[in-house]
């Protein structure tokens, strides 16, 4: 899979539109819309680690060819995806919870 495949994959794995993305890489939306629809467009090292943060996972693990070596299983990234669509005062309250 290529470097915008991927990106496309893990945005439609957690169910966001491409301004969501943006949102959440703290990029604009005209950027990520570019990089995604651009023909040969590759992203900064800066673009990716922002995008890789929103992802909630490192470069090494975007890179990884292997599915295994992920440290986040299918299960734990259905609870970031639905803990990030959370208001900040929600997520502080699970974020107590948690380290009650």
């Amino acid at each position: 899979m290529d470097i915008i495949e991927k990106i496309k994959h893990l945005r439609d794995e957690r169910g966001w539109s491409t301004n969501q993305l943006a949102l959440e890489a703290e990029l604009t939306q005209s950027t990520v819309s570019t990089l995604l629809t651009k023909p040969n467009a590759l992203p900064s090292l800066d673009t990716l680690m922002r995008l890789c943060g929103a992802f909630g996972i490192t470069l090494a693990q975007f890179f990884a060819e292997d599915e295994d070596s992920e440290l986040v299983n299918a299960q734990e990234k259905v609870l970031i995806g639905q803990f990030r669509k959370l208001p900040d005062k929600k997520k502080k309250a699970i974020i107590n919870l948690l380290e009650d």
